[in-house]
């Protein structure tokens, strides 16, 4: 049973939200409270490995997809609205594969839908360097200096950090994630995609137009699976649209849904 964050009542359309590695689920938090509650309910479950889950292996795709449905089954919530950001968006495009029944419509904001094996090994070996700071104030200004990210999405980064950074054992904040499951997870994107063709839902991917993660000739792969089914939205920013255009994201969203 995954922990879940949850939103909106009960009684209302599901809609499940599946954050990207190093994330957790209580990013969709700004998007539920503002545009989506009271319409939907809105889950938000912390990956394995991720925020308040469980942190124990296997981390493979399918281990990820059995924990959602899993908890989801257990929620009560068969068919659903999803929303899935990077390596999420990738869960969503397998859990539409595997199963089509649960997923009514697919929103990717900037899906990893494939990343380039020499990408893939570049950054998984990035990801084990320490990743650990005395102070909230410098794990951001660490941030922030690594770029990708529009300066205005401060205070969302902020909000983000002070939920997501704890302090261990040894005083220094690190982030709510294992950095195996991490690693784990860029092998599994390295993969190839499911089957275009069976992705067969309405999807609406939006991405940032400075982001190199969702690049011209996967969506044009993905539109010639699913034809028009699929529609693309270009916002501002970065690999995360949700912080960096956020009214404009949460408007396609609203709209899509």
């Amino acid at each position: 049973m995954l922990h879940v964050h949850e939103w909106g009542p009960a009684d209302a359309p599901p809609v499940v939200c599946l954050h990207g590695i190093t994330g957790h689920g209580r990013r969709f938090r700004k998007l539920a409270e503002e545009r989506l509650v009271p319409r939907f309910r809105v889950l938000a479950p912390d990956l394995l490995g991720h925020g308040l889950s469980d942190w124990e292996p296997p981390w493979s795709i399918k281990a990820h997809l059995d924990a959602v449905v899993s908890t989801l089954e257990r929620l009560g919530v068969g068919t659903a609205r999803w929303i899935g950001h990077s390596f999420g968006g990738r869960l969503v495009m397998e859990l539409t594969a595997r199963d089509r029944s649960r997923v009514e419509r697919a929103v990717l904001l900037d899906p990893a839908i494939w990343v380039p094996p020499p990408v893939a090994l570049e950054r998984a070996e990035d990801e084990r360097l320490e990743r650990a700071w005395q102070t909230h104030e410098a794990a951001i200004e660490a941030r922030l200096a690594k770029g990708e990210l529009l300066p205005h999405a401060r205070p969302m980064l902020v909000e983000d950090y002070l939920d997501h950074l704890v302090s261990a054992d040894d005083g220094l904040l690190r982030p709510r994630y294992t950095q195996s499951a991490v690693i784990t997870a860029f092998s599994e994107m390295a993969a190839p995609p499911p089957d275009f063709a069976l992705l067969d839902v309405p999807t609406l991917i939006v991405r940032g137009k400075l982001s190199n993660v969702t690049v011209d000739p996967l969506v044009e792969l993905y539109r010639a699976g699913v034809g028009d089914l699929l529609e693309v939205v270009d916002v501002p920013g970065y690999h995360s649209p949700f912080w960096d255009a956020f009214e404009e994201t949460a408007a396609a969203i609203e709209r899509f849904l």
